[in-house]
């Protein structure tokens, strides 16, 4: 077991769920055991597959510019792009390039550059159009890392989270224009911020930037808290979160004052209102389904979730078993 299956068994080895509510899954899908409760007010399908018989993806964006889908795999470091018109994503990065051993959190930003994290040593930004490598920034020392998830600022800085340090880092387009190979830098450290969990467990996962640019959201997994990170300042505090928590939960997406998580565990997804200048936020819904399939990532476009499938308990990082075949991205509608 590889140290991401023992970080993140350990993390998620406290959750006990609730028994599933029967709801019909895409044909093939295999069983799912204990889930929360199920509801019949969203609906769940698949929006594109993925090609490989292990791909595990766990990251997923949009380049609103031309409304093409990327998705990282944690498995080997593939990145797939799926365009407008086809049902089934292409390769886009192949695995192991420029030494990436796995892909996780992806971002597509409005300069034309994605960002790709590499969960065991750092980020990689290129160019959409050409493919071409711009620059790699990777983690300093050699204590535990686990580059998890990047969001990108209207200013054009990127923030990545690393959920064995609890710090995210910041990297600015003067860094990116550089180029080469330079070291990432913490932004801020939320190890005194965030409650104290057991050795080994992941703490920082999803994060987001407001639009107006004034701060990030970003997810103890573990301990089910949600933080504001001040750009300017750098302060760093708790939200005030009312009718739940964030537990388990993996990916964050936010847009006109909603906050979309997936709770990859617990095969749900939770929505939230967030008020006063990102200090505090109200639990709307909270709606699960087994067809969901470990759900890592969440993107939104045009009033649809787009949701990665990661099985990563079938066979992969979290467990064994088969997975069903072709992997894939639901579309969740409905919430």
């Amino acid at each position: 077991m590889n140290r991401f299956a023992r970080a993140t068994a350990a993390a998620f080895a406290v959750a006990v769920l609730p028994a599933s509510v029967s709801l019909a899954a895409p044909s093939g899908a295999a069983p799912a055991a204990a889930v929360a409760p199920v509801s019949s007010r969203i609906h769940v399908s698949t929006a594109f597959a993925l090609p490989g018989n292990r791909v595990y993806p766990e990251g997923i964006t949009i380049d609103h510019r031309t409304g093409d889908f990327y998705v990282a795999s944690y498995e080997d470091g593939s990145v797939y792009r799926l365009t407008r018109g086809r049902r089934v994503a292409e390769v886009f990065l192949p695995a192991g390039a420029d030494g990436r051993r796995t892909a996780n959190g992806v971002r597509a930003d409005r300069a034309g550059r994605l960002w790709v994290c590499d969960s065991s040593s750092g980020v990689s930004v290129y160019d959409i159009g050409t493919r071409r490598l711009l620059a790699r920034f990777v983690v300093p020392g050699t204590a535990a890392k686990f580059v998890n998830d990047v969001a990108v600022a209207p200013n054009g800085d990127a923030y990545v989270t690393d959920s064995a340090r609890s710090v995210v880092y910041r990297v600015t387009p003067r860094d990116v224009a550089r180029g080469g190979r330079a070291d990432l830098r913490a932004r801020f450290d939320l190890g005194d911020a965030v409650e104290e969990h057991a050795a080994g467990e992941l703490t920082l996962n999803g994060i987001v930037a407001d639009p107006s640019g004034r701060y990030l959201l970003t997810v103890d997994m573990t301990g089910g808290d949600l933080y504001r990170l001040d750009v300017a300042s750098g302060a760093v505090r708790k939200v005030a979160l009312e009718g739940g928590d964030l537990r388990h939960a993996d990916g964050l997406e936010l847009q006109g004052g909603r906050l979309w998580a997936v709770h990859n565990l617990d095969n749900a997804i939770s929505r939230w209102r967030v008020g006063n200048d990102g200090a505090a936020a109200r639990r709307e819904r909270r709606e699960a389904s087994p067809a969901l399939e470990l759900p890592t990532t969440v993107a939104r476009s045009h009033g649809t979730l787009y949701v990665v499938r990661s099985q990563f308990d079938k066979g992969g990082p979290l467990g064994a078993g088969v997975p069903r075949i072709p992997f894939s991205v639901a579309a969740v509608r409905g919430l």
